[in-house]
């Protein structure tokens, strides 16, 4: 992060400069939820033409899940995250001392070596150059394939460009690529041929307008033309159209369903943007392909997607949208000794994004040699296991007129951990034919389950034709007597007061003749921050930080903070301690902060600042220790 002690990753860059994420983007307005060949068969590179392609396709809305996969270069050195090939040039940074002490002095021993290969001090050949099993390496695009099917995704695809510049295909435009160096390899082709021949959607995320816009900010002018192009240093024009070229190749090469970029697109000329949308639709038109674009900035929702990093809405939100999160909240690539949110949190955030209308892709960091660990499979085979038994309530459903109830909080905006629920908290889903309701619980419930939401006032139960719960095993069900109703709820008997097996989430089904009931009166949900096209900025309100310690090893240690807003939206917040024994931050996400002696000041105003009331969001950080890692004595909040 931007701070006194020289440290930025991409949330302090985004303060710095100030773009605004979430406000940046230009409106969330009505959409249609139809097909995109239903849409018009040829596109020009205006707004009143690319926001007449309709953005959430059906296969989209059905799939719910997806997987990506940050592996690149910057996965060699597996440390500090995927910001290493700019934070190694920042001097006195974690990553530069690190790099100093390892490859030598940056100055000697640049980013480029990673890709071209070079030895380290200790002699050992280091280079981004994945092997095939088939020829006697490690990684193997099939078996990822496999996992992802595993795991219940129906989307996939790996970063094909991150903002290091270094492309992941044959490219033409740039000579920096996977098979002119390194690998010597195709790798999206690869990627691409082996999610396909498993019947999963082509996802491909391409971060490269990055790679000009501050990310190399730090490495000093270079020599060569070859080299001006790797670290961002063209001159703009130049620049901006190496960013047209790319897509294309991509496009025309790979015939990708779903091109994710990151946010950022605000710098890149709007008739570039707008060429590039006109592109890929008439290219979809062609290949009578129903496509999806997503954006965090640069575009809007008549036509794309809005992506919520690590997070999504408090509430259902209208029109579709969709979420990124990672396996780890440390980074989103390979590091050594990185740490991984739980399957229960993960899985119950899938559960919860899609009740309230969304999509989620989950990103996995693998190996510089192609390896996905064992402790990120496991993870996805958890996810997978709960998606092929319960499936049905996720795959192919849609929102219901009141997402869920409990006392977990989820969601809110960008940058919001997952959390697991408690079998208190109930999500909902309902069929497209909108005859079955499907309500999920976090947790067997005991003998009795409760619904608040559906009291006899509110909800009329009088077409309902059966209650079943969920089987074990896909397509098997437990029939349960129908549930009686007062003033307090919907109260359903279950089986038994433990659960007859083991799960994740439990799933009852009740089927109706006809359409599912609606609620006379939804239950209050806070807004949530969304991109508007013209933003006044909310009341001032109050607001709470919690400080947890989450983990320690030899030397440092890790800890997040949730930032919570009261009864009143908050426009921007500071977070402000005192650390009780020379604790000293070195690394830290979704903030920017500055650290004199034992004070710390967090700050996350111009990148999701705004909270809605009630709504909640978390940054994290790691630091070092002299033998204790006691919490602050007190921590306050300001708002704005």
């Amino acid at each position: 992060m931007s701070s006194s002690s020289h440290r930025l990753t991409r949330r302090g860059l985004l303060i710095a400069s100030g773009a605004t994420g979430v406000a940046a983007a230009t409106g969330l307005l009505g959409v249609r939820n139809a097909l995109a060949t239903a849409g018009p068969q040829s596109y020009t590179p205006t707004w009143a033409s690319v926001d007449q392609h309709p953005p959430a396709a059906e296969w989209f809305q059905d799939g719910k899940f997806g997987i990506y996969y940050h592996w690149g270069a910057f996965a060699v050195p597996a440390f500090g995250n995927e910001w290493y090939p700019r934070n190694m040039y920042n001097n006195g940074s974690y990553e530069n001392n690190h790099h100093k002490s390892v490859f030598g002095d940056p100055s000697v021993w640049p980013y480029h070596n990673f890709i071209n290969g070079a030895r380290d001090k200790a002699g050992n050949w280091v280079q981004f150059a994945p092997k095939l099993k088939s020829a006697g390496g490690n990684w193997d695009p099939n078996e990822w394939a496999q996992l992802f099917v595993d795991a219940g995704a129906k989307f996939a695809g790996p970063v094909a460009e991150h903002h290091d510049g270094y492309s992941m295909w044959n490219s033409r435009v740039n000579e920096w690529n996977s098979v002119a160096t390194g690998p010597k390899l195709d790798l999206l082709r690869l990627h691409a041929d082996a999610i396909r021949a498993k019947g999963l959607k082509l996802f491909v995320s391409l971060h490269h307008q990055w790679n000009f816009g501050g990310y190399y900010q730090y490495v000093p002018q270079q020599s060569s033309t070859t080299l001006r192009k790797l670290y961002g240093q063209l001159d703009n024009a130049t620049e901006q159209q190496l960013w047209t070229d790319k897509l294309r190749e991509v496009i025309d090469g790979y015939q990708p369903d779903l091109i994710w970029q990151d946010l950022y697109l605000g710098r890149i000329d709007e008739a570039r943007r707008l060429d590039f949308l006109a592109y890929y639709y008439n290219k979809a038109v062609a290949w009578n392909k129903d496509v999806v674009v997503t954006y965090k900035d640069g575009f809007n929702n008549r036509g794309e997607v809005y992506d919520f990093e690590r997070g999504g809405p408090a509430g259902i939100q209208t029109p579709y949208w969709l979420t990124d999160d990672s396996v780890s909240s440390s980074s989103w690539c390979y590091t050594q000794g990185i740490g991984y949110y739980s399957t229960t949190a993960l899985l119950h955030a899938l559960i919860d994004r899609v009740s309230k209308n969304g999509t989620m892709v989950l990103n996995v960091a693998p190996t510089a040699d192609g390896v996905i660990p064992s402790g990120q499979q496991t993870i996805l085979r958890g996810i997978g296991d709960h998606l092929k038994r319960f499936g049905e309530s996720i795959y192919g459903t849609r929102a219901w007129s009141v997402f869920g109830e409990g006392p977990t909080q989820m969601g809110g905006g960008s940058f919001v951990t997952p959390r697991a629920g408690t079998n208190k908290d109930i999500r909902f889903t309902r069929n497209k034919n909108n005859t079955v309701l499907y309500a999920t619980v976090m947790g067997w419930p005991g003998s009795t389950l409760t619904i608040t939401t559906m009291t006899s006032s509110r909800v009329n139960l009088g077409n309902l034709t059966g209650v079943q719960l969920l089987g074990s095993t896909a397509g098997t069900y437990i029939n349960l007597p129908r549930p009686t109703q007062d003033g307090g709820g919907l109260h359903i008997t279950m089986p038994s007061a433990s659960a007859p097996y083991s799960a994740l989430a439990y799933v009852v089904k009740l089927t109706f003749v006809g359409a599912t009931p609606t609620p006379t009166a939804s239950p209050t949900v806070a807004p949530t921050p969304t991109p508007t096209g013209t933003t006044t900025p909310p009341p001032a309100g109050q607001a709470t930080a919690k400080y947890t310690v989450t983990n320690s090893w030899s030397g440092g240690f890790q800890a997040d903070v949730t930032v919570t807003a009261g009864a009143a939206p908050i426009n921007g917040w500071k977070v402000s301690w005192s650390f009780p024994n020379g604790q000293v931050i070195n690394q830290i996400w979704n903030g920017s902060h500055t650290q004199s002696g034992s004070n710390v000041t967090v700050s996350n105003v111009a990148y999701n600042g705004a909270l809605a009331a009630g709504a909640s969001t978390t940054f994290g950080f790691t630091a070092t220790w002299n033998g204790t890692n006691n919490p602050p004595a007190s921590i306050t909040c300001t708002t704005s």
